[in-house]
């Protein structure tokens, strides 16, 4: 039989889809391994991890590795996505949006970060001040997760509160700042734990986090004329000053 050209629609073309898809899903899971290998390998040596101390976590020959990430940075980008992703699951699967006071919603929050900070401390030095993310596009993508999280944060908030005007944007600066300052407190956390004895306690830099933020926040408020009633869950704890 004659072969012919192929139509759209046609078995073999939807074969070639079928191909590329599995191929796509392929490399979007070695990447998804060489993400984890990256964990362990920091967690293992530290922040100054080079790419081939991943590749040998891994099992992999550095080649393979340069095959699924372009370069440092992209390797860089998806361990910061992978935190994010890490801390968001952490945060929200610990705390109820609908029923939990404020205090407690922050207090809660802040309770999960510390507690992932403290399974991979060098997967957040590494963040801060690996040799991985010494150009400014690598700097840059570390704040796009943030400006990212601060917009999502919004929106949730926008969302679990709908009968109040909600100014989206100036949730998300204040986030953002949070965000910033949180960024700032764990940098000299993880420093001084460098030391053989800590200068804070996780429960004290638990409690130096929930007071930072909630000040943070209750000044955003006043700024925009609003209150924050920290005994209420979010659905009522803001009132608009007049």
């Amino acid at each position: 039989m004659t072969r012919g050209y192929s139509k759209a629609g046609d078995v073999p073309g939807r074969r070639v889809d079928a191909r590329t898809e599995r191929w796509r899903e392929h490399r979007v899971q070695v990447r998804i391994e060489f993400v984890d290998a990256a964990f362990r390998a920091l967690d293992r040596v530290g922040p100054d991890v080079s790419m081939g101390d991943i590749a040998k976590e891994a099992g992999a020959a550095k080649p393979k590795l340069y095959r699924h990430f372009e370069d440092k940075t992209d390797l860089y980008n998806a361990i910061v996505d992978r935190v994010r992703d890490m801390l968001w699951e952490r945060v929200l699967t610990s705390v109820n949006l609908t029923d939990d006071a404020v205090a407690e919603l922050v207090r809660t929050g802040a309770a999960a970060y510390v507690a992932v900070v403290s399974e991979h401390p060098n997967v957040f030095r590494f963040m801060l001040h690996s040799h991985f993310s010494q150009q400014a596009k690598e700097t840059e993508r570390a704040l796009v997760a943030a400006r990212q999280s601060a917009r999502r944060a919004a929106e949730f908030l926008a969302e679990l509160v709908p009968t109040e005007p909600i100014d989206v944007a100036g949730i998300e600066l204040v986030n953002y700042s949070i965000f910033g300052a949180v960024a700032s407190a764990t940098d000299w956390w993880l420093g001084a734990n460098q030391r053989e004895v800590s200068a804070m306690p996780v429960e004290r830099f638990v409690d130096y986090l929930a007071e930072s933020i909630s000040a943070l926040a209750q000044a955003h408020a006043r700024f925009n004329g609003v209150r924050i009633d920290p005994a209420q869950p979010l659905r009522d704890a803001f009132t608009v000053l007049v």
